[in-house]
């Protein structure tokens, strides 16, 4: 899964019509292109791609610019990418990140939802590198890779229950709740573009 590609679904389904350069500085200022390696010509690339998937439709606006707009296609993917980046731990943060830039598109009681299944695998990654530690009987240095893993399932699933506790106390509007920037087309223009 690409963090690219679910950040500029995402950015093009909060504004409801973006262009490159719109969706470029609006992800350069989240500092995406350090938590996530987004760069302006992957960008550009993912508009190509999800265009040519379906996903979006361009339009040219005079004098040379396009405009693109989430397709149904597009909000399919979107969504799948989405929860996709909440519910499965991968050893790469960036799909978190992106996840979590976009976290208000979904509903709390969702959002929670897809977190506890986050949460259920961290402790099992947890409870398995534990294990695998236990019972290794390889080089005993290799050992301490079981502990990195199991260090890692661990602090993740103790920040992961805290961002459901948070959520559950009602940090953070969520989409269809007010003033939550997660419906399409919700995104303000600020200043001109």
């Amino acid at each position: 899964m690409s963090a690219t590609r679910l950040l500029v679904l995402g950015v093009v389904r909060g504004y409801g019509r973006a262009h490159g350069y719109l969706i470029g500085n609006d992800l350069m200022s989240w500092g995406a292109g350090e938590w996530a390696n987004v760069k302006w010509g992957s960008i550009y690339h993912a508009l190509k791609q999800l265009t040519k998937d379906g996903c979006l439709t361009d339009e040219t606006v005079p004098p040379a610019r396009t405009d693109y707009v989430l397709t149904a296609e597009g909000e399919r993917e979107f969504q799948r990418l989405l929860r996709d980046a909440l519910r499965r731990p991968e050893t790469r943060p960036d799909l978190l990140g992106a996840g979590l830039a976009l976290l208000p598109s979904l509903s709390r009681a969702d959002a929670v939802a897809l977190l506890r299944e986050r949460l259920a695998a961290l402790e099992d990654r947890r409870d398995t590198a534990g294990s695998q530690a236990a019972e290794w009987g390889g080089p005993p240095h290799v050992r301490e890779l079981f502990g990195l893993w199991r260090h890692a399932a661990d602090s993740g699933a103790r920040w992961t229950r805290g961002l459901v506790r948070r959520l559950e106390e009602g940090a953070y509007p969520m989409a269809g709740e007010r003033g939550s920037p997660g419906a399409p087309g919700s995104w303000a223009m600020l200043g001109p573009r």
